[in-house]
């Protein structure tokens, strides 16, 4: 195995360039997951932990940044971001432990692609933008546009997620929910992230196809004013959002109707309001 540490930004992307089989790597929780099923002989690890560059965290106005370093810790912590992204907290706050949750990062969550991702779904309902930059260029991509499959996004071996930014703006809902075997340290079985602004409906769903999406279906459906009398009229428009399938921790059938569940009993609680 090598390891590699580069000194700073520029030196991490000229060990990109020169390297396309590298992996970086910050907080590396979701590395130690796969560590036992891999032969690690001819691993390439660029441990991002040295460069500041990627540490810096800001909130203004306009916008929430993350640097590529921040983790879910750094979130938690801050009253600022609560009060402004609550989402944001509630999600990271069900990351794993808080051994996991001060180590592992949110552009780690992200660059790891994984259908089960925690901190994906609340961070595309809330707009983010994933910056990428390689020694050639640097591409802003909006986070529901990253993802192209399992484990698979538009980011290429040559660029290094180097931020998130998360633009600010009156939300008259927002709500996230996590079902899994424990509230913390246990994998999503189902995940859900609803948040309306001035450009409509976003609704965000985890473990239930390749990739962390939108439902774009109900989403249409509920911006149109359409009413749901019970799960059901809900369940036959998520299957045109969503493709769960069987695993270890649940089965596609429970995944649609607990998906459909949650959803519907959100909307008739706002309803009550």
């Amino acid at each position: 195995m090598k390891v590699f540490q580069p000194k700073n930004l520029n030196d991490a992307l000229d060990l990109l360039a020169a390297n396309p089989d590298i992996r970086p790597i910050a907080g590396g929780t979701d590395l130690m997951v796969d560590w036992h099923h891999h032969d690690k002989t001819d691993w390439a690890l660029m441990d991002l932990s040295p460069v500041d560059d990627l540490r810096q965290m800001s909130i203004d106005d306009d916008a929430l940044h993350l640097g590529a370093l921040t983790t879910y810790w750094d979130v938690i912590a801050s009253r600022d971001i609560t009060n402004a992204f609550p989402l944001l907290t509630r999600a990271a706050k069900q990351v794993g432990a808080i051994q996991i949750q001060t180590r592992g990062t949110w552009a780690g969550n992200i660059a790891n692609a994984s259908p089960a991702a925690d901190g994906v779904p609340v961070l595309m309902a809330y707009d983010a933008v994933v910056h990428l930059k390689s020694k050639t260029e640097s591409v802003d991509v909006p986070l529901d546009r990253y993802f192209t499959g399992y484990k698979q996004s538009v980011r290429t071996p040559d660029q290094l997620i180097v931020g998130i930014t998360i633009p600010r703006k009156p939300r008259t809902h927002e709500w996230f929910y996590k079902v899994g075997a424990r509230s913390a340290q246990a994998i999503t079985k189902v995940g859900v992230a609803m948040v309306h602004d001035d450009t409509g409906w976003h609704v965000v769903v985890n473990s239930v196809a390749p990739c962390v999406c939108r439902c774009n279906a109900i989403e249409t459906a509920l911006n149109a004013n359409r009413t749901f009398n019970t799960p059901n009229d809900i369940a036959s428009i998520l299957k045109n959002d969503i493709a769960p399938i069987d695993d270890i921790r649940s089965t596609a059938h429970y995944r649609r109707t607990v998906l459909a569940r949650l959803i519907h009993a959100r909307l008739k609680q706002q309803e009550q309001v």
